[in-house]
């Protein structure tokens, strides 16, 4: 579980870092500036998401659905079974019912990545005058639970790897005194 852990995470940075320092700088390239929506972590107005689609070129529409969401198609599925490994590593010690709650944490993450996937398709697909204020306030509203999702599972998943690693460099301290005094 621990190279599978390693492999994980270690994959979920390399996909993150291809999204944050290539694909996603190339959509606001294309739009003028402004950010895609999935980095809109607190959500977005009406007219936030219509001056984004107003500004998008046809090359950063074709990017967002195509390039964009094949990416997003592996990487919340790649960061959820991290999280999950992790929290199921770290977290040996929390009764189960704990773990498996945490575990929900990431998964319900991914699943809300992957509805703010297809609502985002749909307003992109779509004429901007034929997108409705109920769609964007949908597709923010679940880009924003999924910020808050991962952001939680990250932040849980780090504070049981801290007090994992305190708790084993205790014990192998005590281990080398009780050696120590042999």
């Amino acid at each position: 579980m621990r190279l599978l852990f390693r492999v994980l995470l270690l994959a979920a940075i390399a996909l993150y870092a291809v999204m944050a320092f290539w694909s996603f700088p190339l959509i606001a390239e294309n739009a003028e500036g402004l950010a895609g929506f999935d980095l809109r972590f607190f959500g977005y107005s009406a007219d936030e998401a219509r001056e984004f689609l107003s500004a998008l070129s046809d090359t950063g529409r074709a990017h967002y659905l195509g390039t964009q969401h094949a990416l997003d198609l592996v990487y919340p599925a790649v960061l959820s079974l991290t999280l999950v490994l992790g929290v199921l590593r770290f977290g040996a010690r929390l009764p189960l019912v704990v773990r498996l709650v945490l575990v929900l944490i990431p998964l319900a993450g991914a699943g809300a990545d992957y509805v703010e996937n297809v609502l985002v398709a749909g307003m992109l697909t779509l004429p901007i005058a034929d997108v409705t204020d109920a769609m964007i306030a949908q597709a923010s509203l679940v880009t924003t639970v999924k910020s808050m999702l991962f952001a939680v599972a990250i932040g849980v998943t780090f504070l049981l790897a801290v007090v994992f690693a305190v708790r084993r460099r205790r014990n192998i301290k005590r281990r080398a005194q009780r050696e120590a005094k042999f």
